[in-house]
């Protein structure tokens, strides 16, 4: 019981230092995700707010399974089309590792909710 805790843990801690940047608009980051996916400032910072918001309802699975399912379903949208842009760009998987790492532990966690 406590390991998917942990599991959810690891997951948020990852996912709100990957959403930072792009909510607090970092140039950087918009340069990159204009220059490597083509996407613009705007769908930047959705992706951040979306990554922040699933992040911490993942970190509220303590309270309950719905905390996980929503934020989980919300994360994998985002790291779901990460792992698209990724490979459209031609980074291969080995460019989407990360995205595909929390993508799984994800989809682990969120089978994990349906048992009894």
């Amino acid at each position: 019981m406590m390991l998917k805790h942990i599991s959810n843990g690891y997951v948020a801690k990852g996912m709100i230092n990957s959403s930072l940047p792009k909510v607090k608009n970092d140039e950087q980051t918009a340069q990159q995700f204009k220059e490597g996916f083509n996407l613009s400032r705007n769908a930047m910072r959705l992706a951040g707010l979306v990554e922040l918001i699933g992040s911490v309802l993942l970190l509220m699975s303590v309270f309950g399974r719905k905390f996980v399912r929503f934020g989980t379903i919300m994360l994998n949208i985002v790291l779901g089309v990460a792992i698209f842009k990724h490979i459209q760009a031609g980074h291969g998987l080995k460019g989407s590792k990360g995205a595909l790492k929390y993508f799984g532990l994800n989809i682990v966690n969120f089978f994990e909710t349906l048992r009894k």
